[in-house]
């Protein structure tokens, strides 16, 4: 199957710049002397991909709301203020 040893090439670079990009962000919360688990603590586009959630708006609006308590987002501003959440799944109550 032509293709199949680029892609998997591709996965294999995308996979060592996440690994990468991970361990600087946390060497860098570590030498703030903050530690952070970034398998407990993603961002919203991650949380919308473990998720299923449909768009990042979705999940902005929940923190907004309160529906993901303040003690559940931490922003990073060294890291162009990203904002990271608790990888939990959250309920919204729907009114009827």
């Amino acid at each position: 199957m032509e293709g199949k040893p680029e892609l998997t090439k591709e996965i294999e670079r995308l996979l060592a710049g996440a690994d990468n990009a991970i361990k600087e962000a946390t060497s860098y919360l570590i030498s703030q002397g903050e530690v952070v688990d970034l398998a407990e603590w993603v961002t919203i586009k991650e949380y919308c991909n473990r998720f299923g959630v449909k768009n990042v708006e979705t999940v902005v609006n929940w923190i907004n709301r309160g529906i993901i308590p303040a003690e559940n987002v931490r922003t990073i501003e060294e890291f162009n203020h990203t904002r990271l959440i608790r990888a939990i799944p959250y309920k919204v109550k729907v009114s009827q």
